[in-house]
């Protein structure tokens, strides 16, 4: 069976203002626009290479996101997952524990920041055939849903840095922070 792929779109960059907007709920998930944006944004986000894209970051101010954890040279131990839309999400409940982890973003290219995240999150969300989910996901799956729901909030993830030290450019961070590169 062949995979339909869509189209590869213009991931949009720190200052752009769609990043700094609260994003709208999705009325209709199983209608033209969504379903084209999922299959489009699976395209964007497999061509770029990351580990998750959400709607803004492609021009579409809606509460939808890609999660696609797999193993690559900026997360050589991200678990490998199925590529998901996550739709109309959101976080209910968090665990105490704070970690703090490497993350880098599509559009914020060239930068890498420590950003604390909560270890666990308790989740509910739909997928791409409607259905209603409630997870907890973990460790780095929980750093994904949360740096992507952060984009559907209008941040990113230099909003959530503690210090501005905690921002370096990723050539420095393969130089002193990557494992196995």
């Amino acid at each position: 069976m062949k995979k339909v792929r869509g189209q590869i779109l213009n991931i949009a960059q720190l200052g752009q203002p769609v990043l700094k907007q609260k994003a709208q709920l999705v009325e209709d998930i199983l209608g033209d626009e969504c379903q084209n944006l999922i299959k489009n944004m699976m395209s964007t986000v497999e061509e770029a290479g990351g580990v998750g894209i959400a709607a803004p970051q492609i021009y579409h101010s809606l509460r939808v996101f890609i999660m696609c954890s797999k193993p690559n040279a900026r997360y050589p131990d991200a678990p490998l997952m199925a590529p998901t839309a996550i739709i109309n999400p959101e976080i209910v409940a968090v665990s105490e524990e704070i970690e703090k982890g490497w993350e880098g973003c599509l559009s914020v290219p060239s930068m890498r920041g420590l950003v604390p995240r909560h270890h666990a999150v308790t989740v509910k969300y739909h997928d791409a055939q409607g259905r209603e989910h409630e997870s907890v996901f973990t460790g780095f799956i929980a750093r994904i849903f949360q740096h992507e729901i952060d984009h559907l909030d209008g941040l990113t993830f230099i909003d959530r840095l503690e210090s501005m030290e905690d921002l370096v450019s990723e050539s420095y961070w393969y130089e002193h922070h990557a494992k196995g590169v």
